[in-house]
This record gives structure tokens, sequence and C-alpha cells, in this order.
């Protein structure tokens, strides 16, 4: 159980790491931002600055992993980025499997649109994807 207060969550990719907010009080959690990664890896400047605004009690990455529970081609990856997250913020880092995480925040997305939302962008999608992770950990914690 984390203290109470604010938390990030976060939906690594190779090409966009999506982050969500969310308060352990409320166990709600909103978008905040999608970053662009590089094959050198996350943008860490952003990333810790994002960390530093809005001064979270803890952080949640989404671990994927295939529908019958073996590790995903990117499971080992999201684990490392996991880990230098906390080492570079000195935070706890807590995990949570994120299957079915991007095809439920793309189905919410697509009922926004059908409500009259704008288009939704990869980076939408990836945002709303942290914040299922963030809340999937919230409903457990």
């Amino acid at each position: 159980m984390a203290a109470a207060g604010t938390v990030l969550g976060f939906d690594y990719g190779r090409r966009r790491i999506g982050i969500g907010v969310g308060q352990t009080v409320t166990r709600s959690a909103t978008p905040v931002a999608t970053l662009l990664a590089t094959a050198a890896g996350p943008d860490w400047t952003r990333l810790l600055a994002l960390v530093a605004e809005w001064r979270p009690t803890g952080l949640v990455v989404g671990v994927p992993y295939n529908a019958d529970g073996t590790p995903h081609d990117l499971t080992l990856e999201v684990l490392a980025f996991a880990s230098a997250l906390g080492e570079r913020t000195g935070l706890p880092v807590h995990t949570v499997d994120e299957r079915l995480s991007s095809a439920e925040a793309q189905a919410t997305l697509r009922e926004q649109r059908a409500a009259g939302r704008r288009r939704v962008a990869k980076a939408d999608v990836d945002a709303a994807a942290a914040c299922v992770i963030l809340n999937s950990w919230l409903e457990r914690n």
C-alpha cells in the first residue's frame, strides 16, 4: 500500500510512454502526457520533470504479459525501465499486469469519440492506457 497522495502511472512503449496521474484517496486517474521514446530510451529529462512537477508518493508501471501469462517481448525491457525509474527518482515503483490495458483504453476513447470528442490519436491511447494501469493498481491498494 502506498502512502496517501499522488501516484504516477506509466504505459511503457519503445516509441511512446503514456503517463497518468492518480490519487490514492479518490482512487481515480486522469491522463497527463505521452512522451516520445527512442532507441536510446525514454526522454528522462521530461519524465523526471513530470515527476518533480507532480511530486508523487509512488510510481506504477504496467508490465506486459501474453494472454497465457508468459512473458511478452517487452516484459524484461519494461522491468528494466521500472528499475531505472526507481533508481532515478528514489520513489517506490509498483508493477501491475497490463494485459489488455491498451485495448480497454482504445474502447473508452472510441466511446468518447462517438459522443463528440475529437479524433483519437495514438498518444491519447498511450496516456489512457497509463490510466487503466493506474486505476487497476489503485483498486487493489
